[in-house]
């Protein structure tokens, strides 16, 4: 079982009666529209977070390519 905790936030009273007004057309509360959006962010950004550790982790074991670099002026000589 999660423990619930309260939680204090300030926003503006415009933004707070437009909130009301979505959570009511979507027949929950603005507590528990609040808590699943954040929710959803949270678990966003842990999927972010292991995805970029995933892909410089993939990057780092990668086989090497097999060209040597080459210089600016190699390029450009003509």
């Amino acid at each position: 079982m999660r423990v619930k905790t309260n939680v204090t936030i300030r926003i503006d009273e415009h933004l707070a009666r437009e909130a009301k007004i979505l959570a009511a057309s979507r027949g929950t509360s603005l507590s528990r529209l609040i808590a699943e959006e954040l929710a959803l962010l949270v678990s966003k950004d842990a999927n972010y977070q292991r995805a970029a550790r995933q892909a410089i982790k993939d990057i780092r074991e990668s086989p090497p390519l097999g060209y040597e670099p080459v210089s600016r002026d190699e390029l450009h000589e003509r």
